[in-house]
């Protein structure tokens, strides 16, 4: 075995001289990470190995660098000044400080921490900075105290939010808290978003209070987070306090007010967000997201606003998005009374029904949706004049029954009494089958 050890240790050296870095990376991988890598041989020459791997990673490609940097984390706390001595190289190449900052947070050791730290209070470099605030959060909870003492400088304060943010353990929401009346918007709206993440009983009044932030981006966060909690939203009546948010200044703001009314799951935030849909004051964007939030809500009564708003509006854009979203409904007892909505679109005389786009789109719902009652009013559409909505119902014929279809189309084909163009679609769609 030691001769073995030996030899590989030789290899490496040669093809370190050679400059063949994947084979040097081979020789390494085997030293370090091999089951003998305890050997009293390979610790004796450890500080060789480490001279070895950190030259790898300086003149390696990213992918080598990629790959030597898990030998160095087995190296263990040898690795950590020379690591701590690229981060602090300011000369140095910026894919190799990001390197030797993402080793040494993996390391996870105090005196790593603290030199990442420093690089947060000094360096210039702001990607390099969110970085290393990135490795902080990665390393978990050894790093709270690290970071609770760079949230008292202002110039640090975001990126240390940040970093607790990634972290989402308990432990970070009393050093979040402490921020939530920042000066600076961003960071009032990232310890807003990071707290989001915990139902703990602390975190609800906060996000009640910076819904009238004077910040959007702060609203926009309490918005979204409240989103999260439809367990509460009786007790803290979630849909009456979000309600005003969807008329908003801000319309990134009315987005969020819409989604997160979607998740209480209720009819009367599916009321609100009809009203929106149907205002003319609403921008035809956020009637789209309203739309998609109606369908989110998974209610029977969501459905119908759906269906009211449908003959309300005159918006060929409006029609197609609520003909996708109800061929998207997904809940088993929702399913019969879109796929019934539909069929009434499509046997009434709504001027919606002389579109090939949105006759198309209701074709493509009804195979989506799956239901047998489709069969006959998508076999209808096959005599449609336009190409795109034959092949559409098509398509959606083959999603329901296969075999059951494919046998009525099979008899109609004799069917000598079919109108011309039907006869010719049911000839297109055997063909096509």
């Amino acid at each position: 075995m030691v001769s073995n050890i030996k030899q590989l240790l030789v290899q490496a050296k040669a093809a370190y001289y050679a400059a063949d870095w994947s084979s040097l990376i081979q020789y390494l991988q085997q030293l370090i990470l091999g089951a003998d890598s305890e050997h009293p041989e390979i610790v004796k020459n450890r500080e060789y190995l480490l001279k070895l791997t950190l030259s790898m990673l300086e003149m390696g490609d990213f992918q080598q660098r990629w790959e030597i940097t898990k030998v160095l984390t087995h190296l263990g706390n040898i690795a950590i000044p020379p690591l701590i001595k690229i981060l602090e190289d300011e000369d140095a190449e910026d894919e190799l400080r990001w390197y030797a900052a993402r080793t040494l947070g993996e390391l996870q050791h105090p005196e790593a921490i603290a030199s990442i730290v420093e690089l947060l209070k000094t360096d210039e470099d702001e990607e390099l900075k969110a970085i290393a605030a990135t490795v902080l959060g990665q390393m978990g909870t050894v790093a709270i105290a690290a970071l609770c003492e760079l949230l008292l400088d202002e110039d640090t304060r975001l990126l240390a939010v940040r970093s607790l943010f990634c972290i989402r353990q308990p432990e970070t929401i009393t050093p979040l808290l402490s921020v939530v009346q920042d000066p600076q918007p961003a960071i009032r709206a990232a310890a807003i978003e990071a707290l989001s993440s915990f139902h703990d009983q602390r975190v609800p009044p906060v996000l009640l209070n910076a819904l009238d932030d004077v910040a959007a981006t702060v609203r926009r966060a309490a918005v979204l987070g409240l989103g999260f909690r439809p367990d509460l939203h009786q007790a803290l009546d979630l849909v009456t306090r979000l309600q005003p948010k969807l008329y908003d200044f801000n319309l990134e703001v009315c987005y969020a007010a819409a989604v997160s009314l979607s998740r209480m799951g209720c009819d009367d935030a599916a009321k609100y967000l009809f009203d929106l849909l149907i205002s003319p004051y609403t921008p035809i964007m956020l009637q789209l997201e309203t739309i998609r939030a109606l369908s989110w809500v998974g209610t029977p009564s969501s459905l119908k606003h759906l269906q009211t708003a449908f003959n309300q509006i005159t918006s060929e854009t409006l029609w197609q998005e609520i003909v996708i979203v109800l061929g998207r409904v997904q809940k088993p007892q929702l399913t019969i009374p879109a796929a019934e909505i539909l069929l009434q679109i499509l046997r009434s005389q709504h001027p919606a029904t002389e579109i090939a786009s949105i006759k198309s789109a209701i074709a493509l719902s009804l195979g989506q949706l799956g239901k047998i009652q489709a069969i006959e009013p998508l076999i209808s559409l096959l005599a449609d004049s336009n190409a795109s909505v034959r092949l559409h119902a098509i398509a959606a014929l083959k999603n329901l029954d296969g075999s059951a279809v494919h046998q009525q189309l099979q008899q109609l084909a004799n069917n000598t009494a079919l109108t011309p163009d039907l006869q010719q679609g049911i000839a297109i769609a055997l063909t096509e089958w």
